[in-house]
């Protein structure tokens, strides 16, 4: 049975990107298909390409997206290849972009994917298990203890890193760590009490962690951003959807590098009143946030917040 995936931030963020109904647009981040599934509705004579590299996602959303129109072509492969992807079907140029970055409830939802601490499972993590990349288990059971808490530290922002890497270590001198469940109890095993009875679940901080770290999702979203950016057209809107501090900076490190120019403060002591060429500009100031009627109805929502930037001129 499909576990139902609603959407983050779905009616602001297709506002953001203010469709036209003949323009061609992206959605970065495929998953069930529900941002893509709005964007199709808007678009008439226009086109959608999206994008993922998880076969089973784009079995299920392709049937969801030929029952609204067939002004689409699903992209098999990772976000970072954008312009390679677009090129191989003709496509330059594009008026919006939007990436979700959270992962889709049924990647979580159904356990053999290794990505939930609530289900026992072998430890994968793998976004793309054609891709004969290393899994969650192989980290765990091959790196040292210093490599092991730096990935927590730097990629879950877990104060505990060094206690759960030396527990983690301890544990394959006995034997090979194998599932969820196994990582979960080291993790509990490592924390004081007080980190316990907190309401976030324990193992949190260390999943999201390895999550990142297997799939290298930082290094690809930065990548894929600036090849984005470059795709769009003038008056092209490019819009983020994020859900952790990691991701949070590096769209704002993007966007301030693309907004606020150097010559800026140089020209403010000018005696007369000269704007410096803007290629990019900010859609909102500030990241919008889930409505309290979201935040009730969908719990993925809490640390989503939604980000927008708009190509001036080329």
């Amino acid at each position: 049975m499909e576990h139902e995936h609603k959407s983050v931030l779905l009616k602001e963020s297709i506002e953001l990107l203010n469709i036209d109904k003949n323009g061609i647009y992206v959605d970065c981040s495929l998953g069930r298909g529900g941002h893509s599934a709005e964007i199709l509705k808007k678009i008439e004579n226009g086109h959608l390409f999206s994008i993922d590299q998880d076969a089973e996602a784009i079995e299920i959303s392709r049937k969801k997206l030929e029952k609204i129109s067939s002004n689409f072509t699903i992209l098999e492969g990772n976000f970072m290849d954008i312009k390679v992807l677009l090129a191989l079907n003709s496509v330059e140029k594009v008026n919006g972009i939007l990436y979700d970055l959270g992962v889709s409830s049924p990647q979580f939802d159904q356990g053999h994917r290794g990505f939930s601490y609530r289900f026992n499972s072998e430890l994968d993590m793998r976004m793309d298990q054609k891709n004969n990349i290393k899994t969650a288990k192989f980290v765990l059971n091959n790196y040292e203890e210093k490599q092991l808490a730096d990935i927590f530290f730097k990629f879950g922002e877990e104060k505990f890193s060094y206690n759960i890497a030396k527990k983690i270590i301890e544990y394959r001198k006995k034997k090979k760590l194998e599932t969820t469940f196994e990582l979960v109890e080291i993790i509990k095993n490592s924390l004081p009490q007080k980190v316990l009875k907190q309401k976030k679940h324990p193992a949190k901080k260390v999943f999201q962690a390895l999550r990142i770290y297997v799939n290298n999702e930082l290094e690809v979203l930065k990548k894929s951003l600036s090849n984005s950016l470059e795709l769009l057209k003038p008056n092209g809107v490019l819009v983020v959807i994020t859900f952790h501090s990691l991701e949070e900076k590096i769209i704002k490190d993007i966007f301030k590098t693309k907004t606020i120019l150097k010559e800026d403060k140089f020209l403010k002591k000018l005696p007369i009143s000269i704007e410096a060429k803007r290629y990019f500009e900010l859609v909102i100031k500030k990241p919008i946030l889930p409505s309290s009627q979201e935040l009730e109805e969908n719990r993925r929502s809490h640390s989503a917040k939604l980000w927008a930037i708009r190509k001036v001129e080329d």
